[in-house]
């Protein structure tokens, strides 16, 4: 995994993006191992979708479907 890191991002943050690259990654191994298959789409990406169409900053549920027909239905809830 390759991580583009800010460049005006000091030490402390440089440490908390991998940190947080890091545990997402061993989470996905491990759910991988455990035959866990993860949700159709990016939740990160969904999220930005919305507020560039919708231009409104929203945070995507835990429990939010993870099929991206059921989920655009359910923006106005998010």
């Amino acid at each position: 995994m390759k991580l583009d890191i800010p460049d005006d991002a000091d030490g402390a943050e440089a440490a908390a993006i991998a940190a947080v690259f890091r545990t997402l990654a061993a989470e996905a191994e491990a759910a991988a191992s455990n035959g866990e298959t993860g949700p159709s789409r990016d939740p990160w990406g969904f999220t930005g979708r919305i507020e560039g169409l919708q231009s409104r900053g929203v945070r995507t549920p835990n429990g939010a479907p993870t099929d991206d027909w059921s989920a655009a239905g359910r923006t106005d809830r998010f």
